[in-house]
């Protein structure tokens, strides 16, 4: 019985290093056409579209980028604002805390009014801005740009619609992570103060 079950143990561990026979393996996307040449590929996504889920179908392209842009500047405002109290400290005034998270429910309900009418503001501002004929996610002349910091040739306002997905897409996961850290002590590996 010992010889059988070693012997049956030394087979099936001498196979471990037979190579295995991998077939091809191919996959096939369902890509919307209306994501054909929209800027947001690159190294990261192997110059393809992400899609696995095949949400372009279901979602008009240009929704879904316009939301992805708001998420993403959105987060990248929420990243320097969670970083800023850690590293720099606060303002003077009613919120005392370092903690981002407890600020929010220190800050004066007068301060939120007065936040909730300056985006709605901006974004009104920006849809009439489109109205006209303008963009705020890109490709076209944009509906803000005071600094006049965006391109003027059609090579460099794809890089830097690039650059701002990028961005935006880093700032997200940054922003989860920190609010992870945050509910979820020793969740995320995250340096010390954060």
């Amino acid at each position: 019985m010992k010889t059988t079950a070693l012997l049956c143990l030394i087979a099936n561990s001498a196979s471990a290093f037979v190579p295995a026979s991998v077939g091809k393996v191919s996959t096939s996307l369902n890509v919307s056409p209306n994501l054909e040449g929209m800027v947001g590929t690159s190294v990261e996504t192997g110059g393809k579209i992400f899609d696995p889920l095949n949400l372009s179908d279901y979602i008009p392209a240009d929704r879904a980028r316009a939301a992805e842009l708001a998420n993403g500047r959105s987060a990248m405002l929420a990243t320097v604002g969670y970083v800023f109290p850690k590293w720099f400290g606060h303002f003077e005034g009613d919120v005392s805390a370092d903690d981002p998270i407890a600020a929010i429910g220190q800050a004066d309900p007068q301060w939120w009014a007065q936040f909730i009418i300056f985006c709605g503001t901006i974004e009104a501002y920006k849809y009439r801005m489109e109205l006209q004929g303008k963009s705020s996610t890109g490709g076209g002349e944009p509906a803000i740009d005071w600094m006049k910091m965006y391109p003027k040739d059609e090579a460099g306002r794809r890089e830097m619609e690039l650059k701002e997905l990028k961005n935006g897409r880093l700032a997200m996961l940054g922003i989860a992570g920190f609010v992870s850290a945050h509910f979820i002590p020793g969740a995320v590996p995250i340096g010390p103060g954060f």
